[in-house]
């Protein structure tokens, strides 16, 4: 009897053993099964767009904001030309990136996300900065970033409505002057330059905040431009409406 219940008990131990190597077995092959639907799976259309060449210089733009702040937090006179001339690449990039997409019609969802962020994170990068450092007057930068969050809104706004509203030529005035006047406010000492026949000392202070006084010009003007068009074009539409109905 006691040889029978101990085959028994062995026989027991046995089949929980097959058990848990078949258990195991099953979840080996379930995890291999996984693995091998990953590896065969189609990366997502972001995906695919990510990885060009317009899109990373679009990303080294934002990955180069933190190098750029550094650059710029004391007010040293050398690192603050680095800064300009860090700023003034990453300008020349914004254009270089936007020539290759439409070269190489590499124009994406992702692009068209990431060019206008990377723009606007630098620049509201760079007049903060400049605010912190005493080289504009706050309510100036004030302005400029309400100015952005106003259009923007309206852009959002009119897409929604199905509205397409080009830029003014007064919005391109507007970027063309600030972008000179930060680069100008980065490096904010007088430095010699050579002028067509002699060298002449240049306060980069002064001629930045004029051309950062005239940015804000354009920039409010083609806010309320933009904003009018925006009305016209939605009573417009309303009218065809009515007239359709």
């Amino acid at each position: 009897m006691a040889t029978d219940r101990e085959a028994k008990r062995m026989a027991r131990l046995e089949a929980k053993a097959r058990k848990r190597e078949d258990k195991a077995r099953r979840k080996d092959e379930k995890v291999a099964r996984r693995a091998a639907k990953r590896a065969n799976r189609k990366p997502s259309v972001l995906a695919q767009e990510f990885w060009n060449l317009p899109n990373m210089l679009t990303l080294a733009r934002i990955l180069v904001i933190p190098l750029f702040v550094w650059l710029l937090y004391d007010g040293d006179p050398w690192y603050s030309v680095l800064a300009a001339a860090l700023f003034t690449v990453a300008a020349i990039t914004d254009v270089v990136d936007g020539f290759l997409a439409r070269r190489w019609n590499l124009i994406t969802v992702t692009g068209k996300l990431l060019d206008p962020l990377a723009d606007k994170l630098i620049v509201a990068a760079a007049l903060v900065m400049m605010v912190r450092l005493g080289r504009v007057p706050a309510a100036i930068v004030i302005t400029l970033l309400s100015r952005e969050f106003i259009v923007n809104g309206l852009r959002q706004v009119a897409a929604s409505e199905g509205l397409v509203i080009a830029a003014g030529q007064e919005g391109k005035w507007k970027t063309a002057l600030q972008l000179v006047a930060i680069v100008a406010l980065c490096v904010h000492y007088t430095h010699p330059v050579f002028l067509l026949v002699d060298w002449y000392p240049i306060n980069f202070n002064l001629v930045g905040k004029v051309l950062l006084y005239l940015s804000t010009g354009f920039s409010v003007w083609s806010a309320g431009t933009y904003f009018n068009a925006f009305l016209n074009r939605l009573g417009q539409r309303n009218t065809e409406d009515a007239k359709s109905a």
